[in-house]
């Protein structure tokens, strides 16, 4: 019998973000293919609907609460993961900020410091501390979700799109660093998605129908759509896949 690359079973999968959105949509599916998901966010009390969904389906949650501005809760957070689960088989590294949204030569310094250590630094310094655990358990898988703002900067989002530009660099070069500890290190692209970071631009008609003129496929995505991009990033299927993007944005960057 053919074993199904897609498989999940047996894999620890620690999310960041989880408690809505993309985060919450790539949780429900790691844990349908038989991942035991650590969900991680700010307050444990944001991911237990998601915990909730994810049992009552007959998976393994946990929840964390951590925030990934914090490098000391990151290094709790990590320490926690190695003592409660002994191994880290996957890392989604999801959670991201936007607080600002303005010409970038009237942002205040505390947007670009919080932008910059949620969505960069404390991603750079979690796949620091994780890859370690990986390794000693023979390898493992991280995905960063970007963004397409990272390869082109998007109107009033520039230090948002600095950071996810970061995150691609960093991915790239994690990737290099990592492979010789059987480590692959992959990014998600999203293009539009309905998510909370998002709705002020959906609702927004002015802008969202700037966004449609650039968008082939004439709509927005929903956080589900990313899901398989990650699904096959994180699985046995992409063995031979690392320090790559792949892009989910209905034909923008085309």
């Amino acid at each position: 019998m053919i074993q199904d690359p897609f498989s999940l079973e047996h894999k620890i999968a620690l999310i960041t973000g989880a408690s809505r959105g993309i985060g919450e949509a790539i949780a429900l599916v790691l844990a349908q293919r038989g991942a035991a998901c650590l969900l991680v966010s700010r307050k444990k009390e944001g991911l237990a609907a998601v915990q909730a969904k994810i049992i009552a389906a007959g998976g393994k949650a946990d929840v964390i609460a951590c925030n990934m501005g914090d490098l000391s809760g990151i290094e709790r957070l990590v320490d926690e993961v190695k003592k409660n689960y002994g191994r880290l088989d996957i890392l989604v590294s999801n959670a991201a900020t936007n607080p600002y949204f303005g010409p970038m030569t009237d942002a205040p310094e505390k947007a670009w410091d919080k932008t910059v250590d949620v969505n960069l630094k404390g991603p750079f310094f979690l796949i620091g501390q994780a890859s370690e655990l990986m390794a000693a358990g023979g390898g493992g898988s991280i995905v960063n979700v970007a963004s397409i703002n990272g390869v082109t900067p998007a109107l009033y989002q520039g230090i948002y799109s600095i950071t996810k530009a970061g995150v691609i660099a960093m991915t790239k070069a994690y990737a290099k660093e990592l492979a010789e500890k059987n480590i692959r290190v992959n990014a998600l692209l999203p293009g539009l998605t309905a998510t909370k970071l998002s709705q002020a631009l959906i609702d927004s008609d002015e802008i969202y129908q700037r966004a449609m003129s650039r968008i082939p496929l004439k709509r927005h995505a929903q956080p589900m759509e990313m899901t398989g991009a990650v699904l096959y990033l994180v699985s046995d299927a992409a063995s031979f896949t690392t320090g790559t993007v792949i892009v989910c944005d209905g034909g923008a960057l085309a």
